[in-house]
């Protein structure tokens, strides 16, 4: 869906909304032959199901367990994801949300554990975790998704990102970038740490030395991403790149390069990484790493009714921790770095396109930052 988003020009949404045949979605007819056009052109096909009456007793219904779903833009597309694979298996989800409420969760699971007609439970977190089992999923099918446990009694499908890291660093070194800074997340979080450790894999991969002057840590929200920005520009050596851990940190950092009269990619580029609908739309558009929502959601369905198979089949299985990595999107906010002549004298090295009476890198560090 991505793919088809990239070559339409419109939102994921309205790509999933065309695909699905969703009933009452307000886009023109125009959109949605030039989606399906594309989805074609590309290979793409979304299987499909007759309806059929379910036969009495038929375990067909997954209980998707969640702690959070309105609080990112992130578990939403999990469930699309996990929605979609159960009923092209012949399954529905049902989909609950807890908040992170021990009793509204016993609960739940109490309730809906009773049903006969209950194949197995997707225990979902809205952040990359260690979690204590439930004793009620430990006696049905059951997948952790976005979360893992210390004794590793599920199988559980959680986000590559020290891949990712790994993965948007390496562009930037690719591109011919040698000063990287990185503004990460709220550092107790698994995301921030595997997103730091892929980073920092990367420099030594390209032979660069990890420079701890380069690193700010920050809260995943655009006003650090101002604020860190504006702290790295005052290094003595600043950094030609800033690796953001998300996009709303990376969309504060292109707004203050912006304040200091630097341009995006042409004086320092920018990464960002999850992939939000609002990195198509910056300016420049964003380059970054996709977070594999979706295929998360369908992997932890389809390993669900894998292992349930090959149980019923009395096939041994083992348990397993899947990785998800996601493709880096190519926009417009990464460039090769400007020549050194062109950053020690402020001037555009000859090709940067800076229009007279903006300033210059020198005078911006200078004058702007020092103010």
């Amino acid at each position: 869906m991505t793919d088809i988003a990239k070559a339409t020009g419109v939102s994921q949404s309205t790509v999933s909304l065309v695909l699905n045949g969703a009933v009452g979605a307000k886009f023109s007819e125009g959109t949605r032959k030039k989606v399906l056009k594309a989805a074609e052109e590309l290979g793409y096909q979304l299987p499909t199901r007759a309806t059929v009456p379910l036969a009495p007793g038929e375990r067909n219904l997954i209980v998707y367990v969640a702690d959070e779903i309105s609080t990112s833009p992130h578990p939403v597309v999990n469930v699309d994801g996990a929605r979609d694979a159960a009923w092209n298996n012949g399954c529905l989800l049902a989909v609950y949300s807890t908040h992170g409420n021990a009793d509204i969760e016993a609960r739940v699971l109490q309730e809906t554990l009773s049903n006969p007609n209950v194949l197995g439970v997707v225990y979902a977190t809205v952040y990359t975790r260690k979690v204590t089992l439930p004793a009620a999923l430990l006696k049905v099918p059951a997948v952790l998704l976005n979360c893992y446990s210390a004794e590793h009694a599920l199988s559980s499908v959680v986000p590559a990102e020290v891949a990712g890291g790994h993965t948007a660093t390496e562009y930037l070194t690719a591109a011919g970038h040698r000063r990287i800074g990185f503004i990460n997340g709220e550092t107790w979080q698994d995301a921030a740490k595997d997103r730091l450790k892929g980073y920092r894999q990367a420099l030594t991969t390209a032979d660069l030395l990890y420079d701890e002057n380069l690193v700010r840590d920050g809260d995943w929200s655009s006003g650090k991403g101002f604020e860190h920005t504006l702290s790295l520009m005052r290094e003595p050596n600043p950094p030609t790149a800033i690796f953001c851990a998300n996009d709303l940190t990376a969309i504060g950092a292109i707004e203050a390069l912006k304040q200091l009269g630097l341009r995006v990619p042409e004086d320092v580029s920018v990464m960002g990484y999850d992939d939000q609908e609002i990195a198509r739309h910056t300016h420049p558009p964003l380059t970054t790493v996709v977070l594999p929502n979706y295929e998360l959601g369908r992997w932890a369905v389809e390993t669900l009714l894998q292992e349930e198979e090959n149980r019923s089949a009395g096939a041994p299985f083992k348990r397993r921790t899947i990785k998800l990595d996601g493709p880096l999107i190519e926009r417009g906010s990464v460039g090769v770095p400007p020549s050194p002549d062109a950053r020690a004298s402020g001037g555009d090295g000859g090709g940067s396109g800076r229009s007279s009476g903006q300033p210059g890198t020198g005078d911006t560090l200078s004058n702007i930052l020092n103010d």
